[in-house]
């Protein structure tokens, strides 16, 4: 096994005002704050991997999903993240139900997309 192998990952979300972006992360999302400096903010997320929401000023979002999370019950999930106020994405001709899960062709996962204050994409996705 190499180094990385067992290494905790660390992932990075650019964000143009961090100010705005860490109560969405720490308040709607739950995330425990590990620590701040004068670069990020560092949040916990599950088996001891970590995010850190990095200011770039001027950042524009991508389309694509930053970061995702493997859920059991997208259902709730999405019920539970909506009772907090976030908004989840509904995209035309994409066939997603009422709550905004779409479901892959063969069935083996469902998947919801939401955006973070800097419009950055996130997802839940619970595997059959």
């Amino acid at each position: 096994m190499n180094a990385l192998a067992g290494a905790h990952p660390v992932t990075f979300i650019l964000t143009a005002d961090r100010t705005r972006s860490k109560p969405f992360y720490a308040g709607a999302l739950g995330l425990a704050i590990l620590g701040e400096d004068d670069f990020a903010v560092t949040l916990a997320l599950a088996g001891g991997a970590t995010v850190r929401l990095t200011d770039l000023p001027g950042h524009v979002a991508a389309d694509h999903t930053v970061l995702g999370w493997s859920v059991p019950d997208i259902t709730a999930t999405v019920r539970d993240l909506r009772a907090k106020g976030v908004t989840f994405r509904i995209f035309e001709g994409f066939g997603q139900d009422a709550n905004g899960i779409w479901i892959t062709p063969g069935g083996g996962a469902k998947v919801a997309w939401f955006v973070d204050p800097d419009g950055n994409v996130l997802s839940l996705t619970q595997f059959a």
